[in-house]
């Protein structure tokens, strides 16, 4: 079955065509623009962070050029289908265990315990991702991932609401100190890993990876009021307090329910049981594997710390917390959008 799911990943057809792809002048257009962009980290000459290092702001968030490159390859080519799903999040916001949990949903039917490739597999690589430069559409598993706000997302998706989408987030001070971990696990090369209270500093300029973190959680927040049949908004702090109640929602909504029998044989628990943190760290893909090289290089066990929440409480000052939690209200109190800042 793993090979079947492989083969067939291989062998779909590309959003964008391979010309286009590989096209020095489309390399080159883009490459113009991203040269003329603003830059920025925060008033440091470098911060030992492929995280925080040379991010150049586009349409009002920070990226890396080569995520940059494959973002404006999507708003250019990207067409949305009507059975698209698009898997979205900013990183460090729960996004390995939503990918898993998509991924388990849709595909059950197709595979065993044991033949799931999500036990051979790490789950980032189950989704083709919409930020990459090549673009593979799998029509029986018609999953996509991506970081890109949604502000920034093709206008197949926003326009025309081409498709479905799924949306995690997490309380800013969690997916701050999960981002500040992760970044230092990141290869460096001559350089000290970035500081605690470095990376705090960029992250509330919003000088981050796909940040200002609050306006990517707000772009959908606003998008999942407005279209609520398309746009399906969860926190992960919910997702773990009652996971069984949002795995039915997520089915559901994706257009995947569990039926009754299968809810007596347990299959949602088992879907849960597969991709929890527990299980997954500890599978042998994910303690020593290694992600293909892309825009950023990554031990797969990077994607992997504690899973917790509140674990924030560890690593941050009052008076961090504090900070965090102005900014939050500041930026989405009007909104409607509240994060349980006692815990």
């Amino acid at each position: 079955m793993e090979s079947s799911f492989s083969s067939k990943r291989n062998h779909v057809p590309y959003i964008c065509s391979e010309e286009e792809n590989n096209s020095s002048k489309t390399q080159n257009k883009y490459r113009e623009i991203i040269s003329t962009l603003p830059r920025d980290n925060g008033g440091y000459t470098t911060t030992g962070s492929k995280l925080f290092d040379n991010l150049c702001c586009y349409q009002g968030f920070w990226y890396h050029s080569n995520s940059l490159e494959g973002v404006m390859l999507a708003q250019e080519h990207f067409k949305a289908q009507p059975s698209d799903i698009l898997v979205c999040s900013a990183p460090k916001s729960g996004t390995t265990w939503l990918k898993a949990l998509t991924f388990a949903i849709v595909t059950r039917t197709h595979f065993n315990d044991s033949s799931n490739p999500l036990v051979t597999t790490l789950p980032h690589e189950c989704l083709p991702s919409l930020d990459q430069k090549l673009h593979n559409r799998n029509p029986e598993f018609p999953l996509l991932a991506t970081h890109t706000p949604y502000t920034s997302l093709p206008k197949s998706i926003t326009s025309e609401l081409g498709c479905k989408i799924v949306y995690m987030c997490r309380d800013p001070k969690d997916a701050f100190v999960s981002t500040w971990h992760f970044a230092r696990k990141l290869p460096i090369y001559g350089q000290e890993p970035i500081s605690l209270e470095a990376a705090f500093e960029l992250f509330c300029k919003g000088v981050s990876f796909f940040g200002p973190y609050w306006d990517h959680v707000l772009g959908y927040w606003k998008a999942s009021l407005e279209w609520p049949e398309r746009v399906m908004f969860i926190k992960y702090e919910d997702m773990m307090r009652d996971t069984v109640l949002y795995v039915k929602r997520l089915a559901e909504f994706m257009g995947y329910p569990f039926s009754s029998e299968e809810e007596r044989e347990g299959a949602v628990e088992k879907i849960i049981e597969l991709c929890s943190f527990e299980n997954l760290s500890n599978l042998e893909v994910n303690k020593n594997g290694m992600r293909p090289p892309r825009s950023l290089v990554a031990e797969n066990n990077a994607f992997f710390r504690k899973g917790k929440v509140g674990d924030w409480q560890n690593h941050l000052t009052t008076e961090m917390a504090e900070r965090l939690n102005q900014i939050t209200d500041q930026m989405l109190g009007r909104s409607g959008l509240r994060f349980d800042v006692s815990s």
